[in-house]
């Protein structure tokens, strides 16, 4: 099967994820931390070295403010939860994952109040739609860096600046550009950055990543065994424990250590005009097509993620994905867990088809793609 989900979760994986994992089942066995026999103590020094790249890999210094989870929903929700208040207010954009917005409401029902800021892409406009809605008791703004349906990029840099002028916390959601997008977090003035590990960082499924220097600030999500202060009832300050309550996931670690490998290898210049050459080969394509609804109908690298939204007209999208699954291409369809971006343009009754290009997928193959779509046009 030709695969165009990468957004979902990339796959294939690189090589050398496949030999981590069996490497950290067959070779690191022990659980890092908790003990000081040599095995234990030779698996937590892998877990550190990933730990390390990760930090590397986003601008960041010291590799304690690298936090393992299990996914990027799970470390937007230990940042929101650790953070916000009854009382604060918080500030999402109208094309945010249900990763933010099911959180934020959850908190909403216990007194956070929230707004949604109308987004335009990487413009002053945007940036003006969050300026309006800030209020007295602000406290955060928390946004994707990226659609994961319509590939739209945020003007990440000037709401960090914004954020920055009226002393409010900064929140970004990477989980489509995080291996694509360069991102030092630090220097672009993001607190919490929230990503997950499958995807383009190309590690196992149940992996995500926490970015942030203010983890000993926040309250718990969950406390328990550290490895670390097991005397004291209290859950540590100190990070990455604080945290990190619980065994790690170290067969997924050692995989994402050697994702990480593979982007800083490639570096994610390249892997992003890569995967944007083979977005516009086939973006071309459709706009031949008559019966083709397109919702990305201009495709800027400077604006975009490779990754874009159609519909064929009188068919649903899960029909569409149907059809073309029997024709060998694993598409998704339907609302991809974002309904704010659906209602945005316009799409949350019959959601979209979405292509999510990958650093594996080939202009070849994005061709043999673009006919299986005609073909499915002309059976429809």
């Amino acid at each position: 099967m030709i695969y165009f989900d990468n957004g979902a979760t990339s796959f294939p994986k690189p090589r050398g994820v496949v030999e981590a994992v069996h490497q950290a089942l067959t070779r690191y066995g022990a659980n890092p931390g908790r003990s000081g026999h040599d095995l234990s103590i030779q698996t937590s020094a892998k877990v550190y070295e990933v730990r390390e790249a990760a930090a590397k890999l986003f601008g960041v210094e010291d590799p304690s403010e690298v936090v393992f989870t299990s996914n990027c929903t799970h470390a937007i929700n230990i940042a929101l939860k650790g953070l916000l208040q009854p009382g604060d207010h918080v500030i999402i954009s109208d094309l945010e994952h249900n990763a933010v917005l099911r959180p934020i409401h959850a908190l909403s029902q216990k007194g956070v109040e929230y707004d949604i800021a109308n987004t335009y892409g990487r413009c002053r406009k945007t940036l003006d739609s969050f300026y309006r809605l800030i209020r007295p008791n602000t406290r955060l703004i928390a946004c994707a860096h990226a659609s994961n349906v319509f590939g739209i990029r945020q003007p990440i840099e000037e709401l960090a600046m914004l954020c920055r002028d009226k002393n409010l916390l900064f929140l970004v959601d990477a989980a489509q550009s995080a291996g694509v997008l360069d991102i030092d977090a630090p220097c672009m003035g993001i607190d919490f950055l929230c990503t997950a590990g499958h995807k383009g960082l190309y590690g196992p499924s149940g992996t995500g990543l926490l970015i942030t220097a203010l983890g000993s600030s926040l309250s718990t999500l969950m406390e328990g065994g550290t490895g670390s202060f097991s005397a004291n009832y209290e859950q540590p300050l100190d990070m990455p424990d604080r945290l990190e309550s619980g065994t790690l996931n170290t067969i997924g670690i050692l995989g994402l250590g050697a994702g990480i490998r593979f982007v800083r290898e490639r570096g994610p210049a390249q892997i992003y005009r890569h995967e944007m050459r083979i977005a516009k080969e086939i973006l071309h394509h459709l706009k031949r097509m008559p019966q083709i609804v397109l919702y990305t109908p201009d495709f800027d690298e400077g604006s975009h993620l490779p990754v874009l939204s159609f519909n064929i007209r009188g068919m649903s999208s899960e029909q569409v994905i149907e059809a073309l699954s029997r024709q060998g291409f694993a598409l998704r369809g339907g609302l991809h867990c974002a309904p704010l971006a659906h209602k945005k343009m316009g799409t949350l009754e019959q959601g979209t088809v979405r292509i999510s290009v990958g650093a594996f997928n080939t202009r070849e193959q994005a061709l043999m793609l673009c006919e299986a779509i005609k073909k499915t046009c002309c059976s429809s």
